[in-house]
Order: C-alpha cells, then sequence, then structure tokens
C-alpha cells in the first residue's frame, strides 16, 4: 500500500487567530552593569542581543538556570513572567533590543503553556531570522514615522519565525511533550490543527486518525504519548480555552456554546465547569479581577 502523501500545513496561524501575541519595544541600546527586569503577569520578554556578551542570573527556585552566559548575538524569549538580570560589563556593555511580550489570555495561553520558561537560541540557528532583523534594527536606530508601530509588528514576525524554527527543531531543544511536540510531529499535526481551524465539530477518533495518515491505535498511542493527553480530551482542553477567552471578550455562552460544538448553554457550562471547577459565570467573576 502506497504512503499517503500529508498536505501542507499552515500549523501557527489558526492557532495565533484564536489566541493573538502582541509585541510593544521596550528598548533598544547598550546596557552597562547590572539591569533588572521583573516579573510582571501577563508579560513576557524578548530580547536581541546584537553584540558583546554577558551573563545572564534568575533568582532561585525560578525553574531555570541560575546563571547562563551568552557571548555570541543571541534571542533571549522568556513567555512567561520570569525576573531576571543582566550583567554586563560597567563601561560599554552589550547592545541589545527588548520588547515586551503580551500573549491574549496570559498564562493560559496554549503556547505559554506548552513553551520552555526560557529559550535562549543564537541568531545564526533561526532559518530566515537575518532579514528580518536588518529591517527591525533600521527602524529602531533612527527615529521615522511610525517606527514604535513598525519596531513592535517587526517583533512578532521575529517570534514567528522563532515558533517555527521551535517546530522544527523541537527535540533539540528539549521540548519532549506537549503542544509544541504535537505541532511538531509530521502526522499529528495534522489532526491538531484540523481540531484547532473547527473545533465546533464533532471529531471522531476515526476522522482525526484519518488526518494523520495513521490506524485509529497508531494515532491514539502516539496522540497520548506526545500530547500527554487523549485525542478528544484534547479537543475538550481546546474548546474550553476558546470559551475563556471568548467569555472574557464579552460574549454570552449561549452564543459560544454551538460556535464550538455544544448543543446548548447548558452542555458547554456542564463541561467548563468539569474542567474548571467553576460555572463559567463563576469564573468570569474570579478572573476579572486579576485580568484587570
Amino acid at each position: 500500500m502506497a504512503k499517503q502523501t500529508l498536505p501542507a500545513l499552515d500549523r501557527l496561524s489558526s492557532l495565533l487567530e484564536h489566541f493573538p501575541v502582541t509585541a510593544n519595544l521596550y528598548f533598544s541600546g547598550a546596557l552597562c552593569g547590572v539591569t533588572q527586569f521583573d516579573a510582571q503577569t501577563g508579560r513576557g520578554f524578548f530580547h536581541v542581543l546584537r553584540k558583546g556578551e554577558m551573563r545572564l542570573t534568575h533568582h532561585a527556585g525560578a525553574g531555570v538556570s541560575r546563571s547562563l552566559d551568552i557571548s555570541e548575538p543571541s534571542l533571549i524569549f522568556y513567555p512567561q513572567a520570569l525576573a531576571h538580570q543582566f550583567h554586563n560589563a560597567p563601561v560599554d556593555g552589550a547592545d541589545f533590543t527588548c520588547a515586551s511580550v503580551y500573549f491574549a489570555g496570559g498564562a493560559s495561553h496554549p503556547l505559554v503553556r506548552a513553551l520552555p520558561p526560557l529559550i535562549v537560541l543564537p541568531l545564526a540557528a533561526v532559518p530566515g531570522l537575518k532579514a528580518v532583523l536588518d529591517v527591525l534594527f533600521q527602524e529602531v536606530d533612527q527615529v521615522r514615522c511610525g517606527q514604535r508601530l513598525i519596531a513592535d509588528r517587526l517583533f512578532v514576525v521575529v517570534l514567528l519565525q522563532l515558533l517555527r524554527s521551535l517546530l522544527d527543531q523541537a527535540s533539540e531543544q528539549g521540548i519532549s511533550a506537549g503542544l509544541i511536540s504535537g505541532l511538531a510531529d509530521p502526522q499529528l499535526s495534522q489532526a491538531i490543527t484540523a481540531m484547532h481551524d473547527s473545533p465546533q465539530l464533532a471529531w471522531t477518533l476515526e476522522q482525526l486518525a484519518h488526518k494523520a495518515a495513521m490506524s485509529r491505535s497508531a494515532f491514539a498511542s502516539r496522540f497520548k504519548k506526545v500530547m500527554g493527553v487523549a485525542p478528544a480530551a484534547y479537543l475538550t482542553e481546546w474548546r474550553i480555552a476558546v470559551a475563556k477567552k471568548q467569555l472574557l471578550q464579552g460574549q454570552a455562552v449561549k452564543v459560544i456554546a454551538p460556535a464550538l460544538g455544544y448543543t446548548n448553554a447548558s452542555a458547554l457550562s456542564r463541561v467548563f465547569t468539569q474542567q474548571t471547577g467553576l460555572s463559567p459565570r463563576a469564573w468570569l467573576a474570579a478572573i476579572t479581577p486579576a485580568q484587570g
């Protein structure tokens, strides 16, 4: 039997359309001595070390290396709120361009939950990055009309290039399980993206396995191993994540329910409560002050 050819696939667009990412230029120039970057709920950091060398440190218990020396131009990415310090020479410090990064939904954003708390990659290790960075650096190095808007958008492009690279090199970056590994898998990604694109459909195991060009048993086994949950459980997690985002946008449960494959508001509320321990109304009341 001939092996089925899988169609070309955009693994990121539907995910980021549901859960956008924005960036704001934070700083560009030389940093000398010790610079503290404080953690702030809902904010990550994206630093580009353009030239020079520095030491990166974190507090004990942060879940990352206490100290890391960086000696070549690199991307330093914190998807989550995590305090960190740059240690540069007291004069003639290293040059950086930095942005704050905001994931819709904060810590509940699917990518924030899937990514390591810190990613450090040499610029040369990210394919296609040089052309984008050349334009970004041109914008931040001189003040022109619309500079900040262009720089903010270019930082999002840099982030997308990084995410592409991670999907192509997930195992090499130590990402062994979860959404990034699933999207990095040529077969599983077909099924995962289908769920992202159309959460309202009543996806069966057979349909998802067919998308992945696998048998039911092989698909179910690999999905659970790579993603950490069964396909049906992941579909429910995705639907509830989308429901949370839409609740925060002010949409009513009765409107959200059919768009996510539930027959009525009661059906969605029941699953939502099972997943979160709170009804949609109670969850929204609890989360709204934290979001503010």
